[in-house]
């Protein structure tokens, strides 16, 4: 059910604005963790080489033959779990994660991960929604967040996905904070960062 509601609910106009920004500048090898269903797909840039797919979820993967293969970029799936990641020490110029980070159980283990396996001077390039502003909407979220787990894979509405990226020891440097375009009920869900941060 999740990667068929993740699909669903994860694409549209609004969606695919913001997986364009997220993708921009991805060059060289590229790591995608949570590649789900292969929404990102058509914003890869020419320079990426090739992608390599982390999916934990058979159907998510299969469920993305179609725009695999209409991709112009080679994607193979390298691996089932962001939190160990079956890739060398500084073996990717790029690691991509969205809407992943929310509902990795050991988001801190994956983000060393992360950082392990890029080259220095390689970037994350990340989409996520966590803990948002606003008073009232973190309130919602909290309530929200237990029912929200059982349903959603483990998703956390509280997340600061900013703030464990920059204690993981990357460093940001480019960020858009933000309300996705979506009706105001939505907001404990759809407050997003889109960043960058480098490897030292």
């Amino acid at each position: 059910m999740v990667p068929r509601a993740v699909d669903a609910v994860l694409s549209g106009k609004d969606m695919a604005e913001a997986r364009a920004a997220v993708c921009e500048g991805l060059t060289g090898r590229v790591l995608e963790i949570g590649f789900g269903s292969g929404l990102n797909t058509p914003y890869y840039p020419s320079e990426v080489i090739s992608v390599g797919a982390v999916e934990p979820n058979d159907l998510g993967w299969e469920m993305s033959a179609k725009r695999r293969g209409l991709a112009d970029t080679r994607i193979e799936r390298v691996g089932l779990d962001g939190q160990r990641l079956a890739a060398d020490d500084r073996s990717y110029h790029c690691v991509l994660s969205t809407f992943t980070l929310c509902t990795i159980p050991d988001v801190r283990a994956a983000l060393a991960e992360v950082r392990r396996v890029l080259l220095p001077g390689g970037s994350l390039h990340f989409l996520e929604h966590g803990v948002a502003p606003t008073p009232e909407v973190v309130r919602w979220q909290r309530r929200l967040e237990p029912f929200q787990k059982r349903i959603a894979a483990g998703c956390h509405l509280t997340r600061d996905v900013p703030a464990l990226v920059a204690e993981a020891g990357l460093d940001l440097i480019d960020l858009r904070q933000e309300y996705l375009p979506r009706p105001a009920a939505t907001r404990p869900w759809t407050y997003a960062s889109i960043g960058r941060a480098t490897a030292p």
